[in-house]
């Protein structure tokens, strides 16, 4: 492998916008494929998830990267003045759907609300709202029946707890804490990818608590917590969190 891709999939992993800049410095080309994939595509699949992801994404892109799907580069640069303009020009982008592959909550036939909660972009997701996207819109089901989510199964498990707050938001928005799904497929096509069966934004959310997810048990019962009183139910109280079998106390 080109040791300059080598140096920008670390620097994808670090969001570093530094090294990804060095890179590109360099002479690397951001349009050639690599391995059947491109650089940009490489980002966007990363499981990293912060503040720095648009300004990387956007200096591949001024570079001469180029989106599978143009319409949504608003959102993952999480631009609110590009996405206000854009739908004023075409009200339409708002059912707009798009695939991409997803290292957590798939997003196939997903809206760009989807998009915008997989990634943590409250700028974005405030604007998509306050133009009228539906907060419950469903992602495409696969064959099997699994999947069909709606934005908020993205935020409710969602890496370091990023999209917290856009849950809360979607919650605000009217979104439904008491939707029942056959299952979601969790990192489809990744070493991690996990079937869930029989899903609630209850049962997803405390899905966090598995290994290969890396969540926060912390965080994991704070967004149950949430979502069970936007369902109109009442946390009984959680006395052992964080576990103290997975977590014993150290002697003092």
């Amino acid at each position: 492998m080109n040791s300059h891709y080598e140096e920008l999939l670390v620097a994808f992993e670090l969001h570093s916008v530094e090294r990804i800049h060095a890179v590109l410095q360099a002479g690397f080309d951001v349009r050639a494929p690599i391995r059947g994939k491109t650089p940009v595509n490489s980002l966007l699949e990363m499981y990293t998830r912060s503040d720095r992801f648009p300004e990387c994404l956007r200096l591949l892109l001024e570079h001469g990267a180029e989106l599978d799907d143009p319409l949504i580069a608003p959102v993952l640069l999480d631009d609110a003045v590009s996405l206000s303009a854009a739908l004023q020009g075409n009200p339409l982008l708002l059912e707009h759907r798009t695939s991409m592959a997803s290292a957590f909550t798939p997003l196939v036939g997903a809206s760009l609300l989807h998009v915008a909660a997989e990634y943590g972009h409250p700028k974005v997701a405030g604007v998509l709202l306050a133009a009228g996207a539906a907060v419950d819109a469903r992602a495409a089901v696969d064959d099997f029946g699994m999947n069909g989510h709606t934005p908020l199964f993205h935020t409710v498990n969602s890496s370091g707890n990023r999209s917290e707050p856009l849950m809360r938001l979607l919650l605000d928005a009217g979104a439904r804490a008491d939707i029942l799904l056959a299952g979601i497929t969790w990192g489809k096509g990744f070493d991690w990818e996990t079937t869930c069966f029989d899903v609630t934004p209850v049962s997803y959310a405390q899905l966090g608590l598995l290994p290969q997810m890396h969540r926060s048990e912390r965080d994991v019962y704070a967004n149950v917590s949430v979502l069970l009183q936007a369902a109109g139910r009442t946390a009984p109280p959680l006395g052992n969190v964080p576990n103290r079998y997975v977590h014993p106390p150290r002697d003092a």
